[in-house]
């Protein structure tokens, strides 16, 4: 009992708050290390999503049966083997949409637990992630809130467009009124020897 308990006691050590900021679509690194133990079971979840999983690995591959769908093939241990208790997670090409706080559990060789059930400890690491910047599409695939129209700002390349379809129509309109003021032009003088005409007869 004794040595089971002292196997498990590095993995009970108090869970350090640490806070992370990237840019949208950078690849975001949560740290987290246990100790340099058999490692059965490495969980990342996010409590304020339903399902929780951010990533669960076990039996030495993850297993994607209860993951949050929005982590699908865009997680990762950093280091699958886990070396040196190392279990720190790769998010990929994060949004805003990954901001929150993710927590890092484990279990070591000798526990008992169920299988597919998040672990009921608290956890070794806790991370919020915070996603700042401007997105590059919104979620319909448009543009950006702050390059949004209704928000009175246009991306400059709508601008440049705006200004040149502007440019033609104008060009246009002058063009329009010079051959319509030429071709007034040249009707009234052949109109006007007739008129002359009439006047002598």
């Amino acid at each position: 009992m004794a040595p089971f308990l002292l196997l498990l006691f590095p993995l009970c050590a108090a869970a350090s708050d640490q806070h992370v900021t990237v840019h949208p679509g950078d690849d975001a690194t949560l740290r987290c290390e246990a100790a340099d133990v058999s490692i059965l079971v490495v969980e990342w979840t996010r409590p304020d999503l339903e399902p929780q999983y951010v990533l669960l690995y076990s039996d030495g591959r993850s297993d994607p049966t209860k993951q949050h769908p929005s982590f699908t093939g865009r997680v990762e241990l950093e280091d699958r083997e886990l070396k040196d208790g190392d279990v720190s997670l790769t998010l990929k090409n994060v949004t805003s949409r990954d901001s929150g706080t993710y927590e890092c559990r484990v279990v070591a060789g000798g526990s008992r637990r169920r299988k597919r059930a998040i672990i009921k400890t608290d956890p070794i690491r806790v991370i919020y992630l915070e996603v700042r910047g401007a997105e590059k599409e919104n979620y319909m695939g448009g543009n950006t809130e702050s390059e949004h129209p209704v928000n009175g700002n246009f991306p400059r390349g709508h601008v440049g467009l705006a200004a040149g379809v502007v440019a033609v129509l104008l060009v246009a309109a002058a063009v329009f009124v010079a051959v319509w003021r030429y071709k007034r032009r040249m009707y009234q003088r052949s109109t006007q020897p007739a008129a002359d005409e009439a006047g002598n007869n």
